[in-house]
Parts: structure tokens; C-alpha cells; sequence
């Protein structure tokens, strides 16, 4: 069967996520041209970018060809902001999403009545790999509007067959009570905020035990699997990861099964790569680079070959679920999130790793980079439990001692670490802002 996915196809879709690699790839390639047909003849971007390289769609004739057409970035959707990169009539449009657009013009993405099926279709999938059935009260935590995240987790739900419970974000302890009161068994949310509502439960004195809790869909942000573990011990819950982004379709990409052993990316409607984020160049199956995705079945808004910006790995090696697409490792972050101290380059999921590791470090942290003369230095700023901050001096200082030795260790430079009184940190109700970066503030003057 090829084309577009049907509302006929079952949410398990053995036919495609259990499909021969070979036959896989006879599909993508089929999808692909259709898809390289539409944008050539209704996108102008594409069309212009084409022409620039001297390649027309009927020139793709393998996977290996995919290598051989244009990026599209961030920037080029700016520049046609708001619907220059649509491909079908604004009639057939019937949903509008955007990025937040904290950077400059929201990045603007369209969906067709059929690209809505196919996104619900999708999300049903890697939320019924994390173990949700029809049976399941689905807590959405995520903030309902221009963000794809609550809808996109909404519409899969539903698919599903779920019961959803639309709370949207913030209101902490209200959370907390219609979680106890309505039963809910799924969360839904940024891995940042179930940290928030562990915190608020063990304030004021809800045990894990008196939730429904069974599974949380984290999504939103990079996190590690330190940070799994302490949530699924605080919620008492699976705790599963799945991937998606605004200009490729929202969540829905990709998602884990309840082996927890990476993100099975949908390859029926998205081809990956991995490139250097340096040079572009395509890199060998394996290795670590940044994440380049197609869209091959979207109507409204087809990308090709979009930089995400993300850093990760793919493996094609079998999951013990029996699916058989490739597995996307956990991101360790985006290029663009990329700090480079002393030329050493680090994430934040880095950082946190080594934190998590510690017994007495609470889960939340701050990094703060500033430039002293032309050196950047770099203080983590971690909360600790109150035996260790109304410490005596000589025990406090012991502590930092080893955390400074195990983030040297794991980061290959060194980082001051400041110990800060347990609930002063921020709490976030969405993505969590882990870095202020006051090198820009002296890079102006």
C-alpha cells in the first residue's frame, strides 16, 4: 500500500512500523518523489533552490540522491513568513500552528484535514507503544494553543480511544487535585514540569501510592536518563520519551516504546539524517551528528531535508518490541544549545547527568557562563537538601570539591559549582531555561 495513510489503518500499524527494511525503503523513496513533484510545483523556495543546485525532482532516484537537494532551515521559513512555504491553497488549510517566535517571526506551519488524521494517526502510534490503551485518563499538562504539543498529544489520545483531560499548563496544585480526584493514569507534559509536580506532591505530603499514575509522554526538551529515573521514582510511573517539532509535523515524529531503548522514528512519513552540523556532510550509519528530517506524506507543509538542529544517533539494530524502524537515541541536545567553554564543547543534559548522580543534589540547576577577561568561566548552580546546605563549611566545601572533580571528569573542563537552599531555584511549567549566558551582555559593550 503506498500514499497517504488512511483513517481505515490501526493504531498498532504492524504493516509499516514491522515492515522489511528493503520494502521500507522502496516506500519512502515512492513517497519522496511524490512529495519533491508537489513542492517543485507549488512552493517557490523550493523551486528557486532547485533550480540554484541544477536538480529537478525526476533526478532522485534512490535514498542516496536524497544527499544531493537543499536544506531547508529556519531562516528560510522566517523569510516566507507566514505562508510563502505552503503548498496547497489557504482553503484547504484548516489548522494554523507557530513557533513562539522569542527569536523573531514565528516560524508558521499548515495542516490539511487529511494531514490532521495522519498527525492524530501518529501520535496514537508511539503513545500505544508507550503502553496507553483505550482504557486510560490521559492528564495533558502540556499549554493548549500555537504550541503543536497538548493537540497533537489531544488528537492521538482520542485516536486511541482514551479519556483526555484538556488542563493545559500552570496551577500546580490544581493539577495535583483533579489528578487524585479524576484518576488520571497518563501525564502528559515537559520531563522539567513532573519534576515541579513531584516537588509540590512531596510538600505537601502525597505519596506516589495515592495517584493512578502508569505512564508519562515526556516531550518538549532534552533530558537524561538520570532524570527518567528520578521521575519514575517520584510519580511512581513508566516514564517514556517522544520527539516531534512544529515545522515538521509537532509531536508525532517519533516516540519510545515501553523498552525504553530509544525513539522509534515513524519512517513511513519521515526520512533521517545525520550530518555534521558543521560542514553538512552526510555521516555513516551510526554516528552522533545533527538531525535532518523529510516529511514525505504532509499535504499543507512539506519539508525537505530540515535542519532541526538537534544532536542524536540512529540505530537500525532490531528492538525487542518486533518493530523494525530506526531508533532515535536520546538528543543530547541542539546544536544552537551547544555551550562552548574554553573550546570544549558541553550540554546541559551533560551536567545534569553528573547531578543526578549525587545523592543530596536536588533537580534543579542553573548554569551561568560569563567571560572574565578572554576566559569563559562557568558556574553550576545546583539546590542541595538542607542536611547538606546548613552543612558546617568544612563538609559543604568537600561536597563542591566532588562535584567540581566529577564535572571536570565528564566534561573536560572545569565548572565552580554554588550550592544553593533547597526550593530557590525556578520551577517551570513548560520548557525549563537552564542557561544565562552573560557573555553576550559583554560581547556588546
Amino acid at each position: 500500500m503506498t500514499g497517504v495513510m488512511t483513517a481505515e489503518m490501526t493504531i498498532w500499524d504492524r504493516q509499516y512500523e514491522c515492515m522489511p527494511r528493503e520494502q521500507l525503503r522502496e516506500l519512502q523513496l515512492q513517497r519522496l518523489q511524490q512529495t519533491l513533484r508537489r513542492v517543485y510545483a507549488q512552493v517557490p523556495c523550493y523551486q528557486n533552490k532547485f533550480r540554484d543546485l541544477g536538480v529537478e525532482p525526476g533526478d532522485i532516484r534512490s535514498s542516496e540522491d536524497l544527499r544531493h537537494l537543499p536544506f531547508t532551515t529556519k531562516e528560510d521559513l522566517r523569510l516566507n513568513y507566514p505562508y510563502g512555504m505552503f503548498a496547497v491553497p489557504m482553503r484547504e488549510v484548516v489548522r494554523i500552528h507557530s513557533s513562539s517566535g522569542t527569536t523573531g517571526k514565528p516560524t508558521v506551519v499548515g495542516y490539511t484535514r487529511n494531514d490532521i488524521r495522519v498527525w492524530s494517526n501518529l501520535v496514537a502510534r508511539f503513545m500505544t507503544a508507550a503502553g496507553v490503551t483505550a482504557d486510560d485518563i490521559v492528564h495533558i499538562a502540556f499549554g493548549y494553543g500555537l504550541f503543536t504539543g497538548a493537540f497533537g498529544l489531544h488528537y492521538g489520545s482520542e485516536e486511541i480511544g482514551a479519556s483526555v483531560i484538556p488542563i493545559s499548563s500552570g496551577n500546580t496544585d490544581k493539577q495535583l487535585m483533579i489528578m487524585q480526584d479524576y484518576r488520571s493514569t497518563a501525564l502528559v507534559c515537559t520531563p522539567s514540569y513532573a519534576l515541579t509536580l513531584a516537588d509540590r506532591m512531596q510538600q505537601k505530603g502525597i505519596a506516589p501510592e495515592a495517584l493512578a499514575l502508569k505512564y508519562g509522554l515526556f516531550g518538549g526538551e532534552p533530558w537524561s536518563e538520570e532524570m527518567r529515573r528520578e521521575i519514575e521514582n517520584r510519580l511512581g510511573l513508566v516514564a517514556t520519551d517522544n520527539y516531534g517539532l512544529s515545522e515538521v509535523m509537532g509531536p508525532g515524529v517519533a516516540g519510545e516504546c515501553q523498552c525504553q531503548n530509544g525513539m522509534h522514528l515513524f519512517e513511513d512519513h519521515f526520512i533521517a539524517e545525520i550530518i555534521d552540523p558543521e560542514t553538512g556532510a552526510v555521516l555513516d550509519a551510526g554516528a552522533e551528528g545533527e538531525l535532518v528530517l523529510t516529511s514525505i506524506t504532509k499535504e499543507a507543509f512539506p519539508i525537505i531535508r530540515y535542519r532541526t538542529r538537534d544532536i542524536t544517533r540512529l540505530d537500525e539494530t532490531p528492538c525487542a518490541c518486533g518493530r523494525t524502524l530506526v531508533r532515535m537515541m536520546k538528543t543530547s541536545g541542539r546544536s544552537d544549545d551547544m555551550l562552548i567553554i574554553k573550546g570544549v564543547n558541553v550540554f546541559p543534559t551533560q551536567i545534569e547527568e553528573v547531578l543526578f548522580q549525587v545523592e543530596g543534589c536536588q533537580p534543579h540547576y542553573q548554569l551561568v557562563i560569563e567571560r572574565e577577561g578572554t576566559l569563559d568561566t562557568l558556574e553550576v548552580q545546583v539546590e542541595v537538601n538542607e542536611s547538606i546546605f546548613f552543612d558546617e563549611m568544612k563538609k559543604q566545601r568537600q561536597f563542591v570539591d566532588m562535584l567540581q572533580k566529577r564535572l571536570l571528569s565528564a566534561l573536560g573542563v572545569g565548572a565552580r559549582v554554588k550550592l544553593v537552599e533547597p526550593s530557590s531555584m525556578p520551577r517551570y511549567e513548560g520548557k525549563a531555561s537552564r542557561v544565562i549566558d552573560r557573555r553576550r551582555l559583554v560581547d556588546k559593550k
